[in-house]
């Protein structure tokens, strides 16, 4: 519980720090530098988590990996609903999202919440990534706390 707490105190610093520090200009850069933090914190996590795992099958087969246990161990909640075009393109939504639900529960901090996902979307892309699938990941938020993630799969 208190590794929770720390972990969630430790993600709103460094969002706040980097966008206090950044100029007026770099305000853009500062969702790349977050996503890309959270990009080497998946294919950290990832290579832990999957150490004592057999192969997937297949890319959905990843994404119910990914939606069970690593959310779980990382989010401490399973993801809500896992939805698939069959196409490559896989939408994940939780309700009550962990770094949404410190922000609000009401619209007023609908503009700052892609600065509290971009993290997410590269803990996702990196721990795919380490996995051997390439990906882009998006989010969406439409009514806080809850979000959508779309993962599109890229073909090589």
């Amino acid at each position: 519980m208190c590794d929770d707490s720390l972990f969630d105190f430790l993600h709103s610093e460094i969002v706040a720090f980097l966008y206090r520090t950044a100029d007026k200009d770099d305000q853009d850069q500062c969702i790349s530098k977050l996503e890309s933090l959270g990009f080497r914190v998946g294919q950290s996590l990832v290579e832990r988590f999957t150490k004592d795992c057999g192969r997937f099958k297949d890319d959905l087969d990843i994404m119910k990996f990914i939606c069970k246990d690593f959310w779980n161990s990382v989010f401490k909640k399973q993801v809500d609903n896992l939805r698939t075009n069959h196409q490559g393109v896989y939408v994940l939504q939780d309700n009550r999202f962990r770094f949404l639900t410190q922000i609000s529960n009401g619209k007023q901090f609908m503009d700052t919440a892609p600065r509290y996902l971009a993290v997410a979307c590269g803990i996702i892309r990196g721990s795919l990534a380490n996995i051997g699938v390439n990906s882009i990941v998006t989010a969406e938020v439409s009514a806080m706390p809850a979000c959508k993630f779309q993962i599109q799969i890229q073909r090589a």
